[in-house]
C-alpha cells in the first residue's frame, strides 16, 4: 500500500469536520482596527497628560504666532518643570477676560478627534500670552528709553510686534503669590493684563496656566519651536530688591 503524502482540504488529522480558510481580508481589516485603537488610546493618554493642540484665532501674539496657527502645548509645565519669565504660556479664561464663549457647529469625526487631541478644542475659552512677571516681581513701563522695567532692569524685548512699543500705557504692578503679570508680543493689540484692572487687578492665576506653548504644527512652512527668549530676563533679579 502506497503512503499518503498529505491531507487534502476535506479533512484534517483528528478526522474531524473541515476548517474553512481563514479571510485574509479580514486579518487585515482586524489588524488595522488594532492599530488605529492604540493610536488613538495613545493620543489620548498624550493630550491628557502631556500636550495638547490649541488654534490661535487672534493676532494678539503676532509674529510669534500668526492667525489660524495650531500649536501643541506642554501640560507638564507647570507642574514638574516651573515657569519662567518670557514663556509662552496657554491659560483658561477662568477670569471671564473674553466674554462669553461663541457656540461653534461640530459634527461627530471632529467631536472625536478633539477628544482624542488630534484637533484643537474650540469650545473651550483659552488665551495664550508671554509670561512677564513671576510672583514677586514688579513690572512698570516704562523708563526713560520707553522699555519695559521687571524688577528695576530694562529689558529689550526682540518678540515685539514691529513698530509695536513695549506698552502705551503707563503702569507699575507688583505680582502677587500665586499670580502671574501677561502680555501679548502684538501691544497694541492685545487685551492682556494691562486692560483688566477690574478684574483681580489684571493678574492670572498661576492655577489656570494649562501648559507651555513649545511647538507650531501648522501651517507646515511656519512650524517650529517657539522661543521663551529667556535671554532677555537674565539680568532680572529673582525678585524686586534682591
Amino acid at each position: 500500500m502506497s503512503e499518503q503524502q498529505g491531507v487534502g482540504p476535506a479533512e484534517d488529522d483528528g478526522g474531524g469536520p473541515a476548517q474553512r480558510p481563514r479571510n485574509p481580508l479580514w486579518g487585515w481589516v482586524r489588524e488595522f482596527l488594532i492599530v488605529v485603537g492604540i493610536a488613538l488610546v495613545l493620543s489620548f493618554v498624550v493630550k491628557t497628560f502631556f500636550f495638547r493642540a490649541f488654534y490661535i484665532p487672534s493676532g494678539s501674539m503676532e509674529q510669534t504666532l500668526e492667525i489660524n496657527d495650531r500649536i501643541f502645548v506642554n501640560l507638564l509645565i507647570p507642574g514638574p518643570f516651573d515657569l519662567e519669565r518670557g514663556d509662552v504660556v496657554v491659560f483658561s479664561d477662568d477670569l471671564g477676560w473674553l466674554g462669553e464663549a461663541p457656540e461653534t457647529p461640530t459634527n461627530p469625526l471632529t467631536e472625536v478627534m478633539t477628544f482624542v487631541g488630534l484637533v484643537p478644542n474650540t469650545a473651550d475659552q483659552h488665551l495664550v500670552k508671554r509670561l512677564i512677571g513671576l510672583p514677586g516681581d514688579t513690572v512698570e513701563c516704562c523708563n526713560a528709553d520707553g522699555k519695559l522695567l521687571v524688577n528695576g532692569v530694562p529689558i529689550t524685548e526682540p518678540y515685539l510686534y514691529p513698530g509695536a512699543a513695549p506698552s502705551e500705557e503707563t503702569f507699575k504692578v507688583t505680582v502677587p503669590e500665586g499670580k502671574a503679570w501677561v502680555m501679548g508680543d502684538h501691544r497694541n493689540a492685545s487685551a492682556d493684563s494691562r486692560f483688566h484692572p477690574d478684574i483681580q487687578d489684571g493678574f492670572i492665576d498661576l492655577d489656570s496656566v494649562e501648559g507651555k506653548a513649545v511647538l507650531r504644527a501648522w501651517p507646515l512652512d511656519r512650524f517650529g519651536t517657539i522661543d521663551g527668549h529667556h535671554e532677555v530676563f537674565a539680568d532680572v533679579p529673582t525678585e524686586t530688591g534682591k
